[in-house]
């Protein structure tokens, strides 16, 4: 089993990886409609044909890892599995304690060290064509720092949500995927709550904007929104990177309007308000709370599919694995396997309604602001700051973009009409 899995997924990979490299390098079309040739979301009326040259290679190269470590993932589950690592991860935890809350956390962590150590290429290989290409500036030893904390805080977080869920397989073998979603309900709400002001500072100084007028300006914009915001965070992200970016986050009085000091130097006051009224626009019609919903809402899914998917996957393939049952915590990667799949499933759908959402704030801050020159200019800005790709292939749009690609929203400004 284990010799046939090597040939077969090394086969099936090396043929994926080639097709989606000659798509993405060769035949897919990453050029302008002819009617919009010469327009404001033609990227040659506002980038260096050197800048266009960069912006087409780093786009294509990002992608291609991006879409390469989707079933990469899927790999090292299976590997895991197959080799026989998930069952001595289980049996050694079960050698240090005969407690399951403390049997899961070592599972973890061992689990979370082997394909944390298998996905640092994918992980190096996005870093260095961030670098090669002048996005990221960021030392190698500061991306390291990122990464271990990263993994700390992940594997923390995990450990805990799979000690719970596991106590609740034990204890519930038939409606534990119901009583796992009524426990994430709280988790997610907290999670949304503490973000701000507990895990982005991990990575980043977050201070008061030194702007105090362009401060008061996007109060201004705040308080007509009724955003109960009493002032800017500015965050320096240029140690970091040289892309730019806003945002509002957090819920309650821990609810955060953010900008990063790349999009400050970047931008003109104008432009950076066009950008705050977007993301204003998010906070003013729920979209932070649409998001927490649906992330509710397909977790119940996910969880339910997922309980009936696991026993078949198990029944046909568990004791191959070393695997005693559902209960089992070796389980563990077969589970996680499902609920990557159905993820991949639902994304096109999921990124759908990003996409509406964020037409809707883009239409909510020209409608705001009526400055259709420092829209435009602030998406143009963009592009050429990040190298991004204005027109990507649908493929390409449908399984990563949650936002309108940059020639359809410079499209829909440059059109607005009052």
């Amino acid at each position: 089993m284990k010799k046939r899995f090597v040939i077969w997924a090394g086969l099936l990979f090396a043929i994926y990886a080639t097709l989606m490299g000659f798509y993405l390098l060769s035949w897919a079309d990453f050029g302008v409609p002819d009617a919009l040739k010469g327009t404001g979301a033609d990227p040659a009326t506002f980038m260096s044909e050197r800048e266009l040259e960069l912006s087409a290679a780093y786009s294509r190269y990002q992608v291609f890892v991006s879409f390469v470590a989707m079933p990469y993932e899927w790999i090292i589950y299976i590997g895991v599995l197959v080799f026989g690592a998930s069952a001595l991860f289980r049996n050694t935890s079960e050698k240090v304690s005969r407690f399951t809350s403390i049997q899961v956390p070592i599972y973890v962590l061992f689990l979370s060290i082997l394909t944390w150590v298998l996905t640092f290429p994918i992980d190096f290989a996005h870093r260095w064509f961030s670098v090669e290409y002048g996005i990221s500036n960021q030392t190698f030893s500061g991306w390291m720092r990122d990464q271990m904390i990263s993994f700390w805080l992940s594997t923390l977080i995990t450990a805990l949500l799979i000690t719970a869920l596991y106590l609740l397989i034990r204890k519930f073998p038939k409606r534990w995927w119901l009583f796992a979603w009524m426990g994430l309900i709280p988790f997610l709400i907290f999670m949304m709550y503490i973000q701000p002001v507990v895990i982005d500072p991990l990575y980043n100084d977050f201070y008061e904007l030194q702007d105090k007028e362009l401060e008061t300006k996007i109060l201004a914009l705040a308080d007509e929104a009724d955003i109960p915001a009493e002032r800017v965070y500015e965050v320096n992200m240029s140690e970091k990177t040289n892309a730019m970016n806003a945002y509002v986050n957090g819920i309650g009085d821990n609810l955060r309007i953010v900008l990063w000091d790349t999009t400050l130097n970047g931008l003109e006051d104008r432009e950076v308000l066009f950008i705050m009224a977007h993301e204003i626009g998010h906070y003013v019609m729920n979209h932070l709370y649409w998001n927490l919903f649906g992330a509710i809402a397909s977790s119940l899914v996910l969880l339910y599919l997922g309980y009936r998917l696991i026993h078949v996957v198990l029944r046909k393939w568990g004791d191959a694995w070393g695997v005693r049952g559902i209960d089992d915590i070796a389980s563990l990667p077969a589970l996680l396997l499902v609920v990557s799949l159905l993820s991949f499933v639902s994304t096109p759908a999921e990124l759908a309604i990003s996409r509406n959402a964020e037409k809707a704030a883009d239409t909510y801050a020209i409608e705001m602001l009526e400055d259709k020159e420092a829209a435009v200019g602030s998406f143009q800005k963009l592009a050429v700051n990040g190298l991004s790709d204005v027109n990507p292939p649908a493929l390409v749009k449908f399984f990563q973009y949650g936002h309108p690609t940059l020639m359809e929203r410079i499209k829909m400004l440059e059109n607005y009409e009052k």
